[in-house]
Order: structure tokens, then sequence, then C-alpha cells
């Protein structure tokens, strides 16, 4: 491997608590009564904005697509407005990073947050500089699971495609690997937990980051037929 790709909500760090706050202020500028929990919710959280509005206006009783895409541009706003209050790195995530970058590795992100949310919660938490790369959900006209996200990711990172994998917690990153034909490896300390992600059959799973610089350099392109599937 020489290049290494991380998603940032649910891997690199938590940010359902600051997602969730952002939801449950819209739900009650819309006047609902719905209010998603900040344990409970988490995993709904960290799969984006529509998730969450899609789940509070069901419990509501006034789920429709015209409202979810109507209060969508209020969450990003709401949510923009306060980033980095509950937001924390996931332990060992910026040691693992250092450590990458110390064995000559390229780092970058390629997340379905939009780009200017992800640069400003980056710069919050003082870690942007670690990460040769930003790609985010606006940056090109396709987003995750589609390969174009990750490719440009490795690519603005100066790496080499062959040569990179993806770091993720979700069935959206596994897919995005495999449409790009490079190893993924799931996180099980996110919300989801280690069952589902061992269910989508990564090449590897870590508990912790303090696993991950050791199993990056385990390691190895995909073959053709692999990349396939």
């Amino acid at each position: 491997m020489d290049t290494v790709i991380f998603d940032l909500d649910g891997t690199l760090a938590d940010t359902s608590g600051d997602l969730i706050a952002a939801a449950n202020r819209c739900f009650a500028e819309m006047g609902a009564t719905a209010r998603l929990d900040p344990v409970a919710d988490a995993a709904t959280a960290l799969r984006g904005g529509k998730a969450m509005l899609t789940l509070g206006l069901r419990r509501e009783g006034r789920l429709s697509a015209d409202l979810v895409d109507r209060w969508y541009p209020e969450l990003l706003r709401a949510y923009g407005e306060a980033l980095h209050v509950h937001t924390v790195l996931y332990p060992g995530a910026m040691a693992a990073v250092e450590r990458l970058r110390a064995d000559g590795l390229r780092v970058g992100i390629c997340t379905n947050k939009p780009e200017a949310l992800a640069e400003a919660l980056l710069v919050s938490l003082g870690v942007r500089s670690a990460f040769g790369s930003l790609v985010g959900a606006d940056t090109l006209p396709t987003r995750k699971p589609d390969p174009a996200p990750h490719a440009a990711a490795v690519a603005r990172a100066g790496g080499t495609l062959r040569g990179s994998c993806l770091i993720g917690d979700s069935d959206t990153d596994r897919r995005t690997a495999s449409a790009a034909g490079v190893p993924c490896v799931l996180v099980t300390f996110a919300p989801l937990g280690r069952a589902p992600m061992e269910a989508l059959m990564p090449e590897a799973l870590i508990d912790h980051f303090d696993e991950l610089p050791g199993v990056v350099a385990a390691l190895s392109p995909l073959d053709i037929d692999r990349a396939g599937d």
C-alpha cells in the first residue's frame, strides 16, 4: 500500500452528537415534537442529514420526500453553526495517521459530508494539515459508493489507485472500495458495532486504531477477479 484514504464520520471522528443536535433543532423549528436520541440514534446520524430527518419525521407521522428536501439545507445550516461541540476524534486516530505518514504512506479523506463542512470540522479539530487530500459529497458530480471520489482522494494525495485502501465504517464504504477495486478496512467501534461490519466481509477489521498501521502493512492490492466483486 502507498495510500490510505479515510472516511470521516464514524471512522475518524464521532460526529453523531452534533449531527443529532442539528436535526433536533430543525424538528423544533418546524414545530415537530419528535427528537432523536444522541445514543440510540447515533448510527442513523452517521448515515447523514436526510436519514435523520427521515427518521424523525416518520416518528412524527409527517414523513414526505418534499419535507425532507425542504429541511435538509436548514439542517446543514444548523450543523455548520455548531459542528464541533460534541464531536471527538476516536481514540488513537491521529496517532495511527501519524504512524502511517512516518512509514511513508500518503493519507487522505473521502467523505459524504459536504466538502466545506468537512474542511471546517477538520480545521476546528486541528487535524486538517495531516491529510493530503479531502474529497466531500459535493466535490465531484458523484459521491460514495461511486468509486470516483475515492480515486480523486488518492490522486490528490499523490498516491496510486492500485496501491490504495479505504478505511470506513459502513456498507457505503465497503461498496466504494469494491467498486474501486481496493482493499477495505472497517472499524468496529462506530455505533453499528462489530457484527454488521463482519457481515460486509471487508479485507480487514480493526477494533482500535492502534491496530491500523500493522493491518495496512499486511494488505496487498486486490487481483483483477476480486476487484470486480
